[in-house]
């Protein structure tokens, strides 16, 4: 075997001795390190669940969209058609909407009852959007009380609200404004079809949470609302309604007492108020009369009275003391308009409530300024009447004594006080007590009951 000429010979070193040669230079291997795992990062939210799809869900999917879009369309129509009474006075869509408005609560109710049925339904959205309208005319309320003259205003910013917030409920439905339809789509809907646990806080909130919270509103509202527009005259308290009867003195010692009055009530309020006249005074009677006969139903209260187990005014206010003067105007007075209505509004005293009488009212059509004019005629005219006879009458008597309707004693109040009279004393009547009309109108449907064949 020939020696290999790049290794150098043992003989030819003679310092080698036995050490084998050294191995030319070099790199020395580079240790490398694995290639990183590429991984996927981990999800921060749970993924979503896809639930299939159902008819039951496409259904209640399509309901929630027709809900959501009811409301939208009467907010706008809404909007549009109190723009067009503010601004300018035009009363155009009033028909339309309330048709939309119509829909739209039917709606509303059905959606709000399927909240307690099912749990499918997304709470935070479609509770409010239920609920809007009836809290819109609960906040409405204290401002048709306290400030009817802007009561248009008001239904202005309430539409105006109930706009943006339909666009903010459909943009949170959407995730934007991509106006797709249906806007509620079924993945929006929860899994669970029926609850036992959501039945029963939604019965157990609405029976003891929200109705009695707006049965309590409505009753300090309606306290509140008949305080203010009778000036204190009349009382809305639990236990019943209340009168304010007022006495008025004159520097010259005259005096006139007004004594607020109503159609039905207890007859022991009557016996009462007639019981404290005294021998010497002048009674100026409330009643509009009709001389030539044009009404064609008779002014009567009868058959209110009868229902609520209470007594008729005319029947148990019977003065026996002192000089009644009749003091009201007569019907011939009247527009013609203020007639026509009057005779369809006793059509319903005189003969009931029924499916005709109803009709007739709904198909009643007033014409322009028509609520002015019959204020003017029923109030203002009949109270400038009075004052003529209470200034004919003092002049030959020195105590006048005016039982007429509560909503008739505020003007007449502040007339006679600019006349000179102040207020002397007052004396409170209870007209109406709850628990005692209750079970008088127990008893007649009892009796009533009793005579039915079975």
């Amino acid at each position: 075997m020939l020696p290999d000429p790049d290794i150098p010979s043992f003989n030819d070193n003679p310092h080698s001795g036995g050490v084998p040669p050294l191995l030319p230079a070099s790199q020395p291997p580079v240790m490398g390190f694995p290639p990183p795992l590429v991984t996927a990062p981990l999800p921060t939210q749970p993924p979503k669940l896809v639930h299939k799809s159902s008819p039951v869900r496409r259904l209640l999917a399509i309901l929630l969209s027709l809900c959501l879009g009811s409301f939208l369309g009467d907010a706008v129509v809404s909007l549009v058609d109190d723009s067009l009474i503010l601004f300018f006075d035009v009363h155009l869509l009033t028909v339309i909407r309330g048709m939309v408005f119509l829909f739209a609560m039917l709606l509303a109710i059905a959606v709000y009852g399927l909240i307690g049925l099912t749990p499918m339904i997304p709470k935070r959205l479609f509770i409010p959007v239920t609920l809007f309208n009836p809290l819109a005319g609960l906040v409405a309320i204290p401002a048709m009380i306290f400030a009817f003259d802007w009561i248009q205003q008001v239904t202005w910013i309430i539409s105006l609200s109930q706009v943006i917030f339909g666009l903010w409920i459909l943009h949170r439905v959407q995730g934007g404004f991509k106006f797709r339809w249906p806007p509620v789509g079924e993945n929006q809907l929860a899994a669970r079809r029926f609850s036992w646990l959501n039945l029963s806080v939604f019965v157990l909130v609405n029976a003891f949470v929200l109705l009695p919270t707006v049965v309590v509103y409505l009753a300090l509202s309606a306290a509140l609302a008949v305080d203010h527009f009778s000036d204190g005259f009349l009382a809305l308290r639990p236990g019943g309604l209340t009168v304010q009867v007022r006495n008025y003195v004159r520097t010259d010692g005259k005096t006139i007492q007004l004594i607020p009055m109503s159609h039905v009530g207890e007859s022991a309020f009557y016996r009462r108020v007639s019981q404290s006249f005294p021998t010497n005074a002048t009674i100026l009677l409330e009643g509009v009369t009709d001389n030539r006969n044009l009404l064609t139903n008779k002014i009567t209260y009868k058959r209110m009275a009868t229902s609520l187990g209470l007594a008729e005014q005319e029947q148990e206010f019977q003065p026996s003391c002192g000089e009644l003067v009749q003091a009201d105007v007569d019907v011939e007075q009247f527009a013609t308009n203020t007639i026509d209505f009057m005779n369809l509004v006793m059509l319903l005293h005189a003969r009931g409530v029924n499916a005709g009488n109803v009709l007739k009212l709904m198909q009643y059509s007033p014409p322009p300024d028509f609520y002015e004019q019959l204020l003017d005629d029923l109030l203002r005219k009949r109270n400038q009447h009075l004052m003529k006879q209470i200034q004919s009458r003092l002049e030959e008597s020195e105590n006048l004594i005016v039982p007429w309707g509560a909503a008739h004693m505020p003007e007449i109040a502040r007339e006679i006080q600019k006349s000179g009279f102040r207020l002397d004393e007052t004396q409170d009547y209870k007209v109406i007590s709850f628990d005692s009309a209750g079970k008088k109108s127990a008893v007649r449907l009892k009796g009533a009951d009793r005579g039915k064949p079975k």
